[in-house]
């Protein structure tokens, strides 16, 4: 028995690195996903697929490893990397976006994420696991969302 968590995510900022540095780094996954916290293990699946396996949370009794793989499409004349969740891979299904806008001064960025996670939990737990698992899901993004911050030079 599991349990479902969805996750929809939004964010949008402005960096101060030039939009073709800011499109360089996220749309090189291994380089963008190394900004990203909890991550235990990036693998190349080969054809722009990756497998990412994350830390396991939790105490050593009950623990989650999120693990899931996202097809990847980097487009700079539009200015976009997007990723789709690979089916059959993993307890998640994640996907999702990065719009690079060039400001001239400035570079937005609009990151968009969207998945489900499975838990191995009852049905019960539902209502105390979800806003946790969720959480900590948000928390990882805005970590790495500061990262990205400091690796382009602060938010403009």
């Amino acid at each position: 028995m599991s349990i479902t968590v969805k996750i929809d995510l939004g964010y949008e900022f402005d960096v101060k690195a030039k939009a073709a540095e800011v499109f360089e780094v996220l749309s090189n996954v291994p380089e963008s996903v190394s900004h990203f916290p909890k991550v235990e293990k990036l693998t190349d699946l080969g054809g722009g697929v990756y497998q990412w396996e994350m830390e396991k949370v939790g105490t050593a009794q009950v623990n989650i490893q999120t693990v899931y793989a996202s097809k990847y499409v980097s487009d700079q004349a539009r200015g976009t990397v997007k990723w789709t969740p690979v089916k059959g891979v993993g307890n998640a299904q994640v996907g999702g976006n990065w719009k690079i806008v060039d400001n001239k001064k400035s570079t937005g960025l609009t990151l968009s994420i969207q998945g489900q996670i499975d838990v191995p939990l009852p049905g019960l737990m539902k209502m105390v696991v979800a806003p946790v698992v969720e959480g900590e899901f948000e928390k990882l993004v805005e970590k790495y969302i500061a990262n990205l911050i400091k690796r382009f030079g602060g938010e403009a």
